[in-house]
């Protein structure tokens, strides 16, 4: 064995390669990072074999990314409301709060559409060598703010129109 250490991945049988004076080896990974594998085959005829590892669950980008549409459309509606009522007595508040409601409708869409797209896609069974995902709180609760700011941003629009009408 080579003074810097054991040689670092080398096939079965062969020599330990040679590592020129005043170069080190790579150093091997961390040993937690290393995990058991679920199930060697050994490849006939061969020296290699080949090894499958379970693979963690994986938290769900669509979940994610629908909670925060869905955060955004409740956050956006407020605004409709807000410019909307603020701006009846002026003339000017059905028009900010229509283009806010534009904004705050595609957000809760978003939330809403992804939300239940992210739910079929945690649900899905997966074999034990695939992906699995998670987060399925994460995906009703964009459903759940998807459809509260997307209602809010309907009424808000609505009362604001009938404010400023009246």
């Amino acid at each position: 064995m080579p003074a810097g250490g054991p040689a670092p991945y080398a096939p079965m049988g062969a020599p330990p390669p040679v590592v020129p004076p005043g170069h080190h080896h790579p150093p091997a990974p961390p040993r937690e990072t290393w995990r058991r594998p679920s199930r060697v085959e050994p490849v006939p005829g061969t020296g290699f074999a080949v090894v499958h590892l379970d693979v963690p669950p994986v938290t769900s980008g669509l979940a994610v990314g629908a909670l925060v549409a869905g955060i955004g459309s409740i956050l956006v509606s407020l605004l409709v409301a807000c410019f909307g009522l603020a701006g009846a007595q002026d003339g000017w508040g059905g028009w900010v709060a229509g283009a806010f409601a534009v904004l705050g409708g595609l957000l809760g869409l978003a939330g809403l559409v992804l939300g239940l797209i992210a739910r079929r896609q945690i649900m899905r069974t997966a074999e034990p060598s695939a992906v699995r995902f998670t987060g399925r709180g994460w995906a009703i609760a964009a459903v759940s703010c998807g459809a509260t700011g997307l209602g809010i941003t309907v009424f808000s629009f609505a009362l604001a129109l009938l404010l400023q009408l009246a």
